[in-house]
């Protein structure tokens, strides 16, 4: 499945088209909001490497030093961008986790959460390429909380696969005393697979060919682990 992910912030709709269809001066805050915005189409479209503050005020239609009043360089715009795609990801594997209908602590329900988190991520990567690299290309001042600081609903996509390997330490899938950091081998295998479709010799592969490479990964990852 490929999740419809939204590519909008919440109100900036109104940002960078009311930019360029209104005349005079506009507010501070209508102007940062449609930069950020106008980065985002930048970076759904070529990734990281297209976002630009030149081609950013361009699409809201300000001056190319009015970037300036809202952001030092182009890093500091990167990294909100980078934060919104790195939440737009987090975002589609909540759906997957949301669309098991197993029961918690359950070792089926349990294996079947952390196959979804997997495919939404890949499914992600696909459907989203730009978005899904710009998530990593994080600036040097930048450093994402790897967890939820925020609470319910804003968990990073680390917290949330952390979740899903807690959940499997609860129903004795995975030992408790082989737990401790083993959330950084299955990103890396899972992102590692990302990287082969997007970048590498299976960007050619079919849809369906893809999922079903990805089910045969999951399962691997889950016989790795379990106790």
């Amino acid at each position: 499945m490929v999740y419809d992910v939204h590519p909008m912030t919440p109100g900036a709709d109104t940002t960078a088209k009311a930019g360029r269809s209104t005349g005079g001066r506009r507010p501070t805050g209508q102007v940062r909001s449609g930069l950020i915005e106008a980065g985002i189409e930048l970076a759904r479209a070529g990734g990281p490497d297209a976002v630009v503050l030149r081609e950013a005020t361009r699409k809201v239609g300000v001056a190319p030093n009015a970037a300036y009043k809202h952001f030092a360089d182009r890093d500091e715009l990167l990294a909100e961008v980078c934060l919104f795609a790195m939440g737009q990801l987090a975002g589609a594997m909540r759906v997957g986790v949301a669309e098991v209908p197993m029961r918690y602590g359950t070792k089926t329900g349990a294996k079947a959460r952390l196959g979804a988190i997997g495919h939404a991520y890949l499914d992600f990567a696909v459907a989203e390429r730009g978005l899904f690299e710009t998530a990593f290309a994080i600036p040097d001042h930048l450093r994402y909380a790897n967890d939820d600081a925020g609470g319910e609903g804003t968990r990073s996509p680390l917290g949330i696969l952390r979740d899903s390997l807690d959940e499997l330490t609860r129903a004795g899938v995975l030992a408790a005393e082989r737990r401790p950091n083993i959330e950084y081998s299955v990103w890396a295998t899972v992102h590692g697979l990302a990287t082969l479709i997007n970048q590498g010799p299976l960007r050619t592969m079919t849809t369906d060919a893809l999922h079903d490479l990805g089910t045969q990964l999951f399962g691997f990852i889950v016989r790795a682990i379990s106790t």
